[in-house]
């Protein structure tokens, strides 16, 4: 089984307005540029969440998006399902007359196993609990000394050493994002 695109953009800018959670409404292309995501394919993603109610959008010069619930209200197992649809490995698990053998095959079996437990782990995570595992992912790559260096703590002197060292990062396929180091495929906000 392997999510596509929609999946991960649409959990990751949800992972990002959450970061942004109390700032009001956040532009699609703030999100677009942080997250190195289309901002054409934002706007295809954000639509069924806001359909859904776990987003909201407010047009104008100040507009953009947040969230409407609270992150601790927000199933992984909603999201990608309403983005991917079902799911299951394989048809036969969700739809057993699909397959005739589905009643004695045990390899049906297998993959409803791997259903179940794909979907349990998505049920049971919320917004709020990958929002807390990002954050401490990033508290277990910040040096321990220095505590000035916080993504929302940095005094004036640091900024541009901040910024340089950013730059220097991305050349070699990392992002700094928010006091963090993260690799090129995964982009914070």
């Amino acid at each position: 089984m392997r999510l596509s695109a929609k999946a991960c953009y649409g959990t990751r800018l949800l992972l990002d307005l959450a970061f942004h959670q109390g700032e009001g409404s956040v532009p699609l292309k703030d999100i677009a540029r942080r997250q190195e995501i289309s901002l054409l394919y934002l706007e295809h993603l954000v639509a069924p969440l806001i359909a859904r109610a776990i987003v909201k959008s407010v047009r104008g010069p100040r507009g953009g998006v947040s969230l409407l619930k609270h992150p601790e209200e927000i199933k992984l197992s909603e999201v990608i399902q309403l983005l991917e649809g079902q799911i299951a490995p394989v048809e036969c698990v969700n739809n057993p007359k699909a397959y005739p053998r589905s009643g004695f095959c045990a390899i049906r079996d297998l993959w409803d196993a791997v259903n179940k437990a794909t979907y349990g782990v998505l049920e049971s995570t919320t917004l709020q609990d990958l929002l807390e595992r990002q954050r401490q992912k990033w508290n277990l790559k910040q040096p321990k000394d220095d505590e000035n260096q916080r993504s929302n703590g940095r005094d004036a002197n640091s900024t541009a050493q901040v910024r340089n060292e950013r730059n220097s990062r991305r050349r070699k396929g990392q992002q700094y994002i928010g006091g963090e180091i993260c690799e090129k495929r995964w982009k914070q906000p």
